[in-house]
C-alpha cells in the first residue's frame, strides 16, 4: 500500500506487494513517475525541480500516461513526446517499455524565448535531467556527487577534509538542497543562501540543513565559531545571494570554498533578481519577461563578481552546473569563466573510467531491501575506498525521501555485477520486492554540454552531441526497460543533450539479460567517449577491463 506523505499529502509514497499493472516493469515505472511527484518540488504543477522540470506536460498527459502503463503488455512501447504520451505500438518482450524525447528543439530554434513561447502553447516541457524520465530520488540523488567535489578539493588544497573550513554557496532547491549536508558530511562549515524561507525549513526538516540563522551577522558568527572549533556545521540564510556574496566579500572575509546552485539557467521561472520578492517575480513571468531577464542577469552579474573576488583572494571557487557563469558572461563579465566548471576540475579522471551515480530504488517502499543492498556493496567491494566510505556515511546521515533509494558512484563491470546480484536477491525473496536501477543523465557517455559535462574535453569535442544519441539508440537495442534523449528548457535551452535509462530488476532471467547487457554496454560507451578523446585514464581502462573500443592506427 502507498504510504502517507507528509510533505505533500495528495501524493503518497508508492509501494506495496499489490501490482495495478500487467506486470512488475510495467508497475515499476508507475511507481517512479508517482515517486517523483512525492518527493517534487511543486507536484500540483507536475514540477519536480529546478522551476520547470516537469514529470509530464499536463495533468492530461499524466492521466494518459498512468492509463497506458496499467493496460500495456509486455510487447507494446509507450511513446512519449515532451511529457505527453503519444502512442502505444507493438514491438516485443524484449524492447523497451517506455522510449520518450524531451525537450528537443532543432538547433537555431533552440533558444529560451523559443522554448517559452513551446510552452505556453503548451506544446513542449522541459524534463529537466531525471525529472521527466522519473528517476529523481529527491536531493540525495545528488548528495554523493557534491560530496565527492568536496573532498577531491579537500584532498588537492586542504590535507584531506575540511574541518575547520568555510564553504560559501548559495541555492536550496531540489538539487542545491543537497549541499548543506554534503559539506558537513566533508566537515566544513557550510553557508547555504536562499530567498526562499520555505525550502530553507524544508532542507531543516528532513534534516539535511542544520540551522537557520535569523541575519547574516549571526549566520557568519555560527560559521566562525564551527571554523574555529573545526565542527561540521550546516547553516541556512533566508537572502539574495547577489547581496549576500558581495556583502561577505565587502566585510573582508574570505571562504575556502565558494559556489552557487540557484537556478541561474532559467532568467524567468528560477533566479530572483535582488530587489525583487518571490511574489513580485511571479507577477512577472507571464509579462514581464523581459524586463525579469533583464533583472536577473543584472544580479548575476553582481554575483559572479563577487565570486571572482574571492577566487582572487584565495578562495577555491567553481561552478556547479547552473549556467551562472554563461549568463554573467552574457551580462559582460568577460573573465566569468575564470571559475571552472567542477568536472573538468574534480570529477573527469572518475567519468573517464565510467565511474558516476548510479542508483536504485526499492519498489517495495522497503527501507530494508536498501540496507540489505548496502551490505552488499561492502561485501563486493571491500577495496573501494569511495564506495565503502560512501555506504557507511550515507546510512548515518542520509534520510530516504520518497521511495527508498541509494546512489552509489560505481563503474565499468560493476554496476553490472551489483544489479544481477540484486536480481538473484528479488528471485530469492531476500528482497521484499523487485529494485529499479538508473543513473544521472550526467554520465560519462550520456551528456553532451559544452559548459557543464563535455567543457574543456582534450580533442575539442565540447560540443558533439551524438554520445547521448548513440547511448540512447544503444539501450533500446540493449533491451533497458526506459530510455530517454532529454535537451535543454528555459536557460538551458540549446545548451546540452542527454540520455537516460532505467532497467528493473523483477528477478526474472530476463532481466538479468536486460541489466547484463544495458549496464554493460551504458558503462562501455562511457569509456569509449573519454578514450575517443585521448584521455590516458580511459584508454587505460580499455585495457585493464577489456572494453571492446576501436582504437584506429
Amino acid at each position: 500500500m502507498p504510504k502517507a506523505n507528509p510533505r505533500h499529502p495528495k501524493f503518497p509514497i508508492p509501494g506495496g506487494p499489490e501490482l495495478r499493472a500487467k506486470g512488475w516493469r510495467q508497475e515499476a515505472l508507475l511507481r517512479l513517475l508517482e515517486n517523483v511527484l512525492s518527493v517534487g518540488e511543486d507536484p500540483d504543477n507536475l514540477v519536480v525541480y529546478a522551476a520547470l522540470g516537469k514529470a509530464a506536460r499536463n495533468w492530461a498527459a499524466h492521466k494518459g500516461i498512468v492509463k497506458a502503463l496499467t493496460e500495456m503488455d509486455e510487447n507494446q512501447t509507450l511513446l512519449i513526446q515532451s511529457g505527453k504520451p503519444i502512442g502505444l505500438i507493438r514491438t516485443h518482450d524484449k524492447a523497451p517499455l517506455v522510449i520518450m524525447a524531451n525537450c528537443n528543439i532543432v538547433g537555431q530554434w533552440a533558444k529560451a524565448e523559443v522554448f517559452y513561447e513551446l510552452q505556453r502553447k503548451g506544446l513542449i516541457c522541459w524534463g529537466g535531467l531525471t525529472a521527466g524520465a522519473w528517476q529523481y530520488i529527491g536531493s540525495q540523488g545528488v548528495i554523493q556527487g557534491t560530496y565527492e567535489i568536496f573532498m577531491r578539493i579537500a584532498e588537492r588544497r586542504f590535507g584531506g577534509d575540511l574541518f575547520g573550513r568555510f564553504v560559501l554557496t548559495a541555492g536550496l532547491g531540489g538539487m542545491g538542497g543537497a549541499q548543506p549536508l554534503a559539506g558537513r558530511m566533508a566537515g566544513a562549515a557550510i553557508l547555504c543562501v536562499d530567498i526562499d524561507a520555505e525550502r530553507a525549513r524544508k532542507r531543516q526538516e528532513i534534516g539535511y540543513l542544520q540551522e537557520i540563522a535569523p541575519d547574516l551577522d549571526s549566520a557568519l558568527a555560527m560559521i566562525d565559531a564551527a571554523v574555529k572549533e573545526k565542527r561540521a556545521l550546516s547553516v541556512g540564510l533566508v537572502g539574495n545571494a547577489a547581496e549576500i556574496y558581495p556583502e561577505i566579500a565587502r566585510r573582508g572575509i574570505v571562504p575556502d570554498i565558494v559556489t552557487d546552485q540557484t537556478s541561474a539557467h532559467d532568467l524567468v521561472y528560477g533566479y530572483v533578481p535582488k530587489g525583487m520578492s518571490l511574489s513580485q517575480v511571479k507577477d512577472l513571468r507571464d509579462d514581464g519577461q523581459g524586463q525579469l531577464m533583464a533583472a536577473s542577469r543584472a544580479s548575476i552579474v553582481e554575483h559572479v563578481k563577487a565570486m571572482l573576488d574571492f577566487q582572487k583572494k584565495g578562495s577555491e571557487v567553481f561552478d556547479n552546473g547552473n549556467l551562472i557563469r554563461t549568463q554573467a558572461k552574457e551580462g559582460g563579465v568577460a573573465n566569468a569563466f575564470d571559475i571552472p566548471i567542477f568536472t573538468e576540475a574534480y570529477l573527469r579522471p572518475l567519468f573517464c573510467r565510467a565511474i558516476g551515480p548510479f542508483r536504485w530504488m526499492a519498489l517495495s517502499g522497503e527501507e530494508s531491501d536498501i540496507a540489505r543492498i548496502d551490505d552488499l556493496l561492502l561485501d563486493m567491494f571491500p577495496d573501494n575506498k569511495i564506495i565503502t566510505n560512501w555506504i557507511k556515511l550515507a546510512r548515518e546521515h542520509v534520510p530516504f525521501e520518497g521511495l527508498p533509494a541509494r546512489i552509489a558512484w560505481l563503474g565499468h563491470g560493476e554496476r553490472t555485477a551489483l544489479a544481477r546480484r540484486v536480481n538473484e536477491l528479488v528471485a530469492s525473496g531476500e528482497l521484499k520486492g523487485p529494485i529499479a536501477f538508473s543513473r544521472d543523465h550526467l554520465d560519462a557517455g550520456a551528456m553532451a554540454h559544452p559548459n557543464i559535462m563535455t567543457e574543456g574535453m582534450k580533442d575539442g569535442s565540447d560540443a558533439i552531441a551524438d554520445w547521448p544519441l548513440i547511448d540512447a539508440m544503444m539501450l533500446c537495442s540493449s533491451m533497458a526497460d526506459l530510455v530517454v534523449v532529454h535537451s535543454g528548457g528555459g536557460g538551458y535551452a540549446g545548451y546540452m543533450t542527454s540520455c537516460g535509462v532505467t532497467i528493473v530488476a523483477d528477478g526474472t532471467a530476463a532481466a538479468d539479460e536486460r541489466l547484463d547487457h544495458a549496464l554493460t554496454n551504458d558503462t562501455a560507451l562511457g569509456v569509449m567517449r573519454y578514450a575517443d578523446a585521448g584521455y590516458e585514464e580511459a584508454l587505460d581502462e580499455v585495457a585493464k577491463k577489456d572494453v571492446p573500443y576501436i582504437r584506429l592506427g
